[in-house]
């Protein structure tokens, strides 16, 4: 029923406003989130650490897909979350430039989406990536 079809058949639009309830968001829905706003960012090689992106290297290739929660971890409050990331940049990358397009991009998408207020992001630069060097990812085969 478009928009129109429910105001001439006298259903509201903003009936939910009227009802009581409570939204609840789950940690992993915020850390989907804040990886995927990461991982957007120019310079941003992968995320986690080097024992956690191997392990989940042989899991993305068995599975054939990636978890966009890996090397990110929030704590969700009922107003507020707080973030700590773990990532890999790319050898030549500034740094704290790419840190603070991180925190906008990431703050950004988790407060549109969730209505959350982000109050902090620590980011752990782990590792640089250089290109054309073998990864630890790339280390890892599953057979």
């Amino acid at each position: 029923m478009t928009t129109s079809a429910r105001q001439s058949a006298g259903v509201s639009t903003n009936r939910g406003k009227d009802i009581a309830g409570r939204t609840t968001i789950a940690d992993s829905v915020v850390a989907t989130i804040a990886g995927i706003a990461t991982r957007e960012v120019e310079g941003v090689h992968t995320m986690g650490g080097g024992t956690a992106r191997a392990v989940g290297a042989v899991r993305d290739r068995v599975a054939r897909s990636s978890d966009p929660t890996r090397g990110v971890k929030a704590e969700v409050g009922e107003k507020q979350a707080a973030l700590d990331l773990d990532i890999v940049v790319v050898y030549g990358t500034h740094i704290s430039e790419a840190a603070t397009e991180i925190r906008s991009r990431v703050a950004g998408a988790v407060e549109r989406m969730t209505g959350l207020e982000v109050v902090e992001i620590n980011i752990n630069v782990r590792d640089v990536n250089v290109p054309g060097e073998e990864s630890e990812e790339e280390e890892v085969r599953v057979r």
